[in-house]
């Protein structure tokens, strides 16, 4: 299951992360957010243990949300050492998301 992100753990579960992190910035009120929901679900899965995946209200938790620019949702980062190295905005394939990840395992 992805990792419930916020402002107060943020910091240690995504910059100190030693394995390449996806966070989900998404909202309640958010269609496409849920379209892309079990999308995220299943990445946890199947990167359990080679990278970190995890979710961030943005309603909840607007400080990391505000740091990142995040504009329009569902917005999902990719970070590794505790920089972005990777962005997509807007619903994407399961498989374009795979491949962002995988970029960042070597």
């Amino acid at each position: 299951m992805a990792i419930t992100i916020t402002d107060n753990n943020f910091d240690e579960v995504v910059m100190k992360s030693d394995k390449p992190v996806l966070v989900d910035f998404w909202a309640e009120w958010c269609g496409p957010c849920r379209m892309v929901g079990p999308i995220v679900e299943e990445l946890s899965k199947e990167y359990d243990g080679k990278a970190v995946i995890g979710k961030l209200d943005v309603d909840s938790n607007p400080n990391v949300s505000m740091q990142f620019g995040i504009r329009n949702i569902p917005t999902l980062l990719i970070f590794k050492n505790g920089q972005v190295v990777d962005k997509q905005v807007g619903v994407a394939p399961k498989a374009v998301l795979a491949q962002k990840i995988n970029a960042q395992l070597s």
